[in-house]
């Protein structure tokens, strides 16, 4: 039986000075206040009061997804202007210092604050969450299983975050390397059953190292709240259409693994330590090199590892009703992810003659563009 899959999609943004470009390391509260009028439950702060986040509400498709998440973005931007601020869609900022911002004052960061120390207060990062509705718990460990292979993908189509702190890291994705300096990350190990999982949980909680499921902070969860698997590995991506294909690639895959189990079929379950190494050559590189295809054995080119994937998920993502947005893995490929646009745009800044702290600028001008580009002009 093919499992619901409904989406719901968590993005985290950015609040930029328009004059700095800088960070807004103490927003109005009134901020909040207003986008929490506009936007009721959908809308939250974060660690930092430099960021805030967003969620659907369950959508029956990528369709639904589109107009929830458009208008939330759209609606967040115009708040952010009324109050003298700009919106921006990135993973990282490219020279913000994370030891200039000012943690939200409330009982949960308090708590995480006191908890991590500095880890935590270091977390100047920004993600992209997607939930997939799957009704049965033993059956959300069997996709979680099989779905691991599928994540490094995602990651270097999503990647936001070449630099860090003033610093080019050479990197696409430099927010995991600092996401990982947490507890519990990193991708999950394999789980017979939802029991075994369970009890696994049951352990650390126990054990006083947690309060519950919520603080496994892997790349992918089942999530303590909903009946949906958890997609946690992506950077939040600048433009929109960016995002409802990686949702849409998510959603499809799934789709294809439990059509898959139909037929007594499954995805091979390969060692952590291969899958981490694709995790890493993601991180590293994105869309522009190589990852190794487990099943030959060898690096093969990005571009031709996802069209074949592609080309495997079409019949899923046309009964879905997100071809379309599936096929645009096509585009990101073709002109970079943010992250290849932003170190483009950087290396030219400089080559023109500007010094780093102006091509910098250049680079916020272009994500603060890019963070409202396919969005209906805001009132």
């Amino acid at each position: 039986m093919i499992p619901a899959l409904t989406l719901g999609i968590e993005e985290e943004y950015l609040l930029i000075d328009p004059e700095t470009r800088d960070l807004c390391n103490k927003p109005s509260p009134e901020f909040m206040e207003t986008c929490k009028e506009r936007l009721g439950e959908h809308v939250t702060p974060e660690f930092l009061r430099c960021q805030v986040e967003i969620g659907t509400p369950v959508c029956a498709d990528i369709s639904e997804a589109r107009h929830h998440l458009t208008a939330m973005r759209a609606t967040l931007i115009n708040t952010a202007e009324k109050y003298g601020m700009r919106l921006m869609a990135a993973s990282t900022h490219p020279f913000a210092n994370w030891g200039q911002q000012h943690h939200t004052q409330a009982p949960r960061y308090d708590t995480l604050d006191a908890d991590m120390g500095g880890v935590i207060r270091r977390m100047l990062i920004c993600g992209m969450h997607v939930h997939a509705g799957i009704e049965d718990p033993d059956l959300r460990i069997d996709m979680m299983n099989q779905m691991r292979y599928f994540l490094p993908h995602l990651l270097a189509l999503s990647t936001s975050s070449p630099f860090w702190n003033g610093h080019d890291m050479g990197m696409r994705c430099a927010r995991l390397g600092i996401f990982d300096s947490m507890p519990r990350t990193g991708i999950p190990d394999r789980y017979e059953s939802w029991a075994e999982y369970d009890r696994m949980i049951e352990r650390l909680v126990k054990a006083g190292v947690m309060e519950d499921a919520t603080k496994l902070w892997w790349d992918m969860r089942p999530s303590a709240r909903f009946p949906t698997l958890e997609m946690r590995i992506t950077d939040v991506c600048t433009r929109l259409e960016d995002a409802l294909c990686i949702a849409a690639f998510y959603q499809s895959t799934l789709r294809m693994l439990a059509r898959m189990r139909q037929r007594n079929m499954r995805w091979r379950i390969y060692p952590r330590i291969l899958l981490e190494e694709n995790r890493w050559r993601a991180q590293r590189y994105g869309v522009t090199k190589s990852m190794i295809d487990l099943g030959r054995g060898e690096c093969v080119a990005f571009p031709s590892l996802i069209e074949e994937i592609i080309e495997l998920i079409e019949e899923d993502a046309t009964a879905l009703g997100c071809l379309k947005e599936l096929r645009h893995a096509r585009t990101i490929m073709a002109r970079g992810s943010s992250a290849c646009r932003q170190v483009e745009v950087f290396e030219k800044a400089r080559a023109d003659g500007a010094d780093e702290r102006e091509a910098f600028i250049q680079v916020v001008d272009m994500l603060l563009e890019e963070t409202a580009a396919d969005l209906p002009p805001t009132n």
